[in-house]
């Protein structure tokens, strides 16, 4: 498939593997993306943390080249290269000019394919995985994070990529490289490349170098409704996190960009409703923010709020009252149009650069089936007029309520719905 407009290509290969492809004119550097279904959804219940494991032995040598080698080689290559374990997908990611491509590649694929996952690379990674398990007493925000996701999302979908202490302690070195080898499978990965790059010399050097590998990994079924409502942490500390948590629309839906213009107008910047409602004019807290991450199947919108023990009911109060007032439907041009501007310019910033690229085309791809030009989400992001965005707010189903608290002391919780 062939999209001249925007010079995106996509390559499905017989064993199942998607490659997608973006050439930027103007780029001389290049980025390659592979999102693989082997993220925190699909541990062994008893060891949970094997993906947060297994992202830092991939980086400890792969194919003829050992830890040392295969860093001297991506310097060589002039490449940056990074992994990142997520929910779903463990992603991969390689930056490098377009003339070293070729070089960078087969490195990229070894990664994936071969790699080394020596015996003495492992107590170093599951050290540096418990250290991160261990690093959240310090981040009261993080925590009250991971519960309320813990308590709103379906299982497997609530897991924390960080895994646990338990879990991570259960693991060995030939578990993590079997539970690796069970999930890496061209069926369900996607591989992107944006930049500098030539799709029809990528769909042949990749071909060649996966003829053999076969198979197909799918996400995992749900395992039952999430209980949601109110829970409370208790944390002995000078500060209370506050989090409210609804649902939103999933990527694909045709209200997904009605909704990211509503977040813009609660949280983008220091205009946004929440900025000036809890902060601004209360002064009740040190931060505030609303966000909204969608996938393929869900979305999900978090609203926090950092504050003191004196201030936490009243900013749980305004918080709570402020997701609520906007669904009056009575949002002003003026708050329209600053959002707007807001997020085309993220969008645009974000269109200059390859790695960005590679990743946002590799999301459309999981998410959509299909790629979208920045041209196209601008363009659906301009067209929205007052009174649609409006009309949205008065339908818009916020679902269940996830309420969590962390601080001293638990608060009185409006109803959840």
């Amino acid at each position: 498939m062939n999209d001249d407009q925007n010079n995106t290509r996509v390559h499905t290969f017989d064993n199942g593997l998607v490659l997608v492809t973006e050439r930027v004119s103007g780029m001389q550097s290049a980025a390659l993306r592979c999102m693989i279904p082997s993220g925190a959804v699909f541990e062994d219940i008893h060891n949970l943390g094997a993906s947060s494991v297994c992202s830092e032995m991939l980086m400890r040598g792969a194919g003829e080249l050992d830890s040392r080698q295969q860093a001297d080689a991506f310097d060589r290559a002039g490449a940056l290269r990074s992994i990142e374990n997520g929910i779903r997908y463990m992603q991969l990611s390689v930056t490098t000019l377009g003339h070293r491509v070729d070089d960078a590649l087969p490195m990229l694929m070894d990664i994936v394919r071969r790699p080394r996952m020596a015996d003495e690379s492992f107590a170093p990674a599951q050290e540096l995985a418990m250290q991160g398990v261990a690093s959240l007493a310090d981040d009261p925000q993080h925590r009250a994070a991971l519960a309320a996701r813990e308590r709103h999302l379906p299982a497997p979908y609530n897991r924390s990529t960080l895994g646990t202490a338990e879990g991570i302690a259960s693991l060995t070195r030939d578990t993590l490289v079997s539970w690796w080898t069970h999930n890496t499978r061209p069926g369900g990965t996607v591989l992107s490349a944006a930049g500098d790059v030539d799709h029809d010399a990528l769909v042949e050097k990749i071909g060649t170098a996966c003829a053999d590998w076969e198979g197909r990994v799918d996400m995992p079924s749900i395992q039952g409704p999430p209980p949601r409502g109110y829970a409370h942490l208790d944390d002995d500390s000078s500060q209370v996190q506050i989090l409210i948590v609804h649902d939103g629309p999933s990527q694909g839906h045709d209200d997904a960009h009605l909704e990211k213009l509503t977040i813009a107008v609660l949280s983008g910047g220091m205009s946004g409703r929440l900025f000036t409602e809890v902060r601004e004019k209360r002064g009740l807290c040190y931060a505030v923010s609303s966000s909204y991450r969608a996938d393929k199947d869900r979305g999900v919108v978090s609203n926090y709020v950092g504050t003191t023990p004196e201030r936490a009911q009243e900013s749980l109060d305004v918080l709570h009252n402020e997701i609520q007032r906007i669904n009056a439907g009575d949002v002003t041009q003026d708050e329209l149009s600053r959002s707007l501007t807001g997020l085309k310019s993220k969008l645009i910033f974000a269109g200059e650069s390859t790695s960005a690229r590679a990743g946002a085309i590799a999301a459309d791809q999981i998410n959509l089936g299909r790629v979208r030009s920045l041209e196209e989400i601008v363009d659906r992001l301009s067209s929205v007029t007052l009174d649609e965005l409006n009309a949205y707010l008065r339908r818009r189903d916020l679902g269940q309520l996830t309420i969590q608290t962390l601080g001293p002391n638990a608060l009185n919780a409006p109803s959840c719905g």
